[in-house]
Order: structure tokens, then sequence, then C-alpha cells
């Protein structure tokens, strides 16, 4: 591949570190060292404009890119759409919004309306904002609060780090958005209740406690995510969700599902969710939905919960009264429906349920080999391992060691993830999401790469 090494970078570089403010970053750093510049990239890999190839397996480095880079029929697909018909707002429709929607509710049994913005953050708050309208339509106003989970995350706006549970990322944005109610996590490994031969039922009464604390009556919805993405990678115990669907049911609570990172087929089905029997009000979509190649997300909903903001026509309130500018971009549904034929037309699902067993099968033999890997967890081509420096104890190792391991991986040409400033004491994760079409070669390296770079320390 070209990476087009004889070119010189330096003056983008140099605009780069004068004028960029980069997410999640420490740019103290960059008085002394220049940024990276990603160049271009190909299938599982990418190059920076020094040459450098890396091996990216956290899918462009937050989840994302889930059929690979250089996918030109996406691309072309966006720019034929482009000329076509680049923009126009949702309060009218577009070709590929209603092919998308269509495309997409069909992978969604029991879904039926699809509501475009542009970021996992917008989808959520578009759901909470549909929750909190409902509780004036239908509850007087009353059933509002929104219950959410220990260590999920949803979202980088101050309603939806309201409805986070990750202390860290909160921190000094208070105050936060009222309303919002933390129930405990679901990590077997983490267990707050000791050894517990039913650990999933005894989450889920810790939760009803919550809810009758709060009063049922006051609860409009709970959010979770199928699998708890950046909060470590944690996979629900036996019996959660049957547990949890069945206190939604009971109590009238509207059960919305954060797909933010799970869905488009990264855990080995279309949608996390389905892997456990669960039927949702509300599911939100973005990331892997165009892989990137589009900024495109989707709040889905039930036709229940569509129908409550239908009537009546003489109530001027009654809609639901609520815009995403850039919903209306219709590059973004083209992205994702060319996403979705690549998924299907490759058997994509099919090569994360075998090469998640080929992954787990290599993770936990660094688990045997090293004694600093206290648990490997994970669900399709979504995986974590947990270091600790002492197995009995589960003492977790300090943040500086996962960072080091990080780096010594990032400096071999492998880039892999981690809990990044999420919970005190416990950014201690590595977190792998390669794209869905890794092969055993691929995943080799990675996994020899997080070997050694644990060996050297």
């Amino acid at each position: 591949m070209d990476t087009s090494t004889t070119n010189d970078y330096s003056k983008v570089v140099a605009k780069d570190k004068a004028n960029v403010w980069h997410h999640l970053s420490q740019h103290k750093k960059y008085e002394t060292m220049d940024p990276i510049v990603m160049l271009e990239g190909k299938g599982m890999y990418v190059w920076d404009t020094n040459g450098k190839r890396y091996l990216d397996a956290v899918s462009g480095a937050v989840w994302t890119v889930n059929v690979g880079f250089g996918r030109t029929r996406i691309a072309d697909a966006v720019r034929d759409q482009l000329a076509k018909l680049n923009f126009f707002a949702s309060l009218m429709g577009t070709i590929p919004g209603a092919e998308f929607a269509d495309a997409l509710i069909d992978k969604m049994p029991g879904m039926s309306r699809v509501y475009y913005a542009t970021s996992g953050s917008e989808a959520n708050e578009k759901a909470f904002k549909m929750v909190r309208q409902i509780a004036h339509l239908k509850y007087g106003g009353k059933k509002n609060k929104i219950l959410y989970r220990e260590r999920d995350y949803h979202g980088s706006t101050i309603s939806t780090l309201s409805a986070s549970g990750q202390p860290q990322r909160r921190a000094m944005f208070e105050p936060y958005t009222p309303g919002f109610v933390q129930i405990p996590h679901c990590c077997e490994y983490r267990s707050q209740y000791g050894d517990c031969d039913d650990y999933g039922a005894r989450s889920v009464e810790e939760v009803e406690k919550i809810i009758l604390r709060e009063g049922a009556d006051t609860i409009g919805a709970m959010i979770l995510e199928p699998v708890t993405a950046g909060g470590g990678v944690l996979t629900p115990p036996e019996g959660y969700w049957e547990g949890i669907q069945a206190l939604c049911k009971k109590y009238d609570i509207l059960l919305h599902i954060d797909e933010v990172v799970c869905g488009m087929g990264r855990t080995g089905k279309w949608f996390g969710y389905q892997h456990y029997g669960i039927k949702p009000d509300i599911v939100t979509i973005a990331k892997g939905l165009a892989s990137g190649y589009a900024a495109i997300s989707c709040t889905v909903t039930t036709e229940e919960v569509f129908e409550m903001f239908k009537a009546p026509m003489d109530d001027k309130m009654s809609y639901f009264r609520d815009i995403s500018t850039f919903g209306g971009c219709a590059g973004g549904p083209a992205a994702a429906l060319e996403n979705m034929k690549i998924i299907e037309e490759e058997n994509l699902l099919d090569n994360v349920t075998k090469m998640s067993v080929y992954l787990m099968d290599r993770l936990n033999e660094i688990k045997d080999k090293h004694e600093i890997v206290g648990d490997v967890r994970g669900k399709g081509l979504f995986c974590g391992l947990e270091l600790v420096t002492d197995r009995e104890t589960k003492e977790p190792v300090d943040e500086s060691v996962i960072q080091a391991i990080l780096a010594d991986c990032f400096a071999n040409g492998v880039i892999i993830g981690s809990t990044n400033r999420s919970m005190e004491g416990y950014n201690n994760i590595i977190c792998l999401s390669p794209a869905l079409i890794c092969t055993e070669k691929e995943l080799d390296e990675i996994t020899g790469a997080i070997d050694a770079a644990i060996g050297r320390l």
C-alpha cells in the first residue's frame, strides 16, 4: 500500500499542534512532542503521516469502524447521494432515509419507528426527551425519572452524563440534570454481595428495591447497555435480563437499550439485546451504524411509544417537539444502508461468531500465562481483560500499568483500548473491539502484542 512516506506532512502536523483540540487528551505533552496524525486506512490497518503502520484493534479507536477502513463502495454511495440531494430537514423524508429505516426495522422485530440524529449522545438525549414528554402526555408529568446503571456510559452531553455511572467521566461537569437515579452494576467478577450462587437474581432484587424506594409511579424509563462497554466490558450474569424485563413490565417502565457500541454486529447478532430475549421499547444506535463513513444515529421505538405522540390533532403540544438539524443529512442513511449490505453480503455476523471463539481462546491463554490477568470476558468481538495485582484479592492494578501496556503495543504497531479515566481505582481493563472483518492472523498479531507487552512489564 502506498503510504505516501515521501511527502512532507510536517506543516500539517504543525497546524494540528497549533489549532486542534483533541478529544480525551492532555495537551501538555504536545509542548515537547508532536501529535500523531493519521493519514489513511485499509481494512484493519491505518498509517500515520510518518508512514508507520498500525493494526487497529479498537475499530477507529472508539469502537466504530465495524466493516474496516477503505470501503470505497460506502464512500461512493455517500458521494452519489450528496450530489443528488445532500440535505433536507427531517420534517420531510428522503429516499435513503426511508430505505434505511425499512432495512433497519427488518433487523429489529417488535420495533417500528426510526428517528434520525447524528451521534450516540444525541440519540440518547432524544430518548430522554421522549420519556419526559410521555410523562406529561400520559402521567401528569410525574413519571419522569430515568434509572441508569453504575459503570454504564451513555454520552458526553450534560444529560447523558447525568445518566452515566462513571464518576470520573462526570467529574467537574456538575450540576447534573435532575431526575436520573443510579442502580448497581451487574459485574459478577466484582460482586457487591460476596459469593453468590444467584448473582443475576440478586442484582435484579436490588434494582427493585430502588424502584420501590423512588416510587414506581415516578419512574418513566430504565436505560441500560446490553453489555457495559466503557465501564469495563461487563457481560450480564445469568437471569439478569429476564429479571429486568419482568420489572419493567410489572412497574410500567419503558426499557431503553443503548446499542451505541454493541449494535450492528459487534456481538455476533445485529444487536446485543437480541442475545438475551429482550423486548425493548426504545433502542439507540450510532458508532457502527455507518462504520464512521458518515455521522448518523438512530433512536428506534415500538409503535406503542410512537402512538403516544400522535393524538389528538387539536393538541398542538402532543407531537414530539424535537429536531436534529443534521439528522436531515441524506448521506448518513446512504452510508448506513451500504454498511448493512456489506455486513450481510460478507456474512460478517458469522465471522464475528467464529472469530470471537478464537479471540477468547487466545486471551485465556494470556490469562493462563500471566498472573496479572484476573478476568477475561466479552461477547462477540468485544472483549476485556481485567488486570489485578493479586487474583485472590482482585486488587486492581494502577491505571499506569494499563497505560504502559497500551503504549508498548502502540510503539509496536498495535492500537488497543482501555477504560479511560472512568472509575477511580478501576481503570484497569484492556478493551478490544477489532473490526468485524478480522481474521485469525490479525487476532494473533493483537494478542501477541498484548502478551509481549505484559511480559516486558
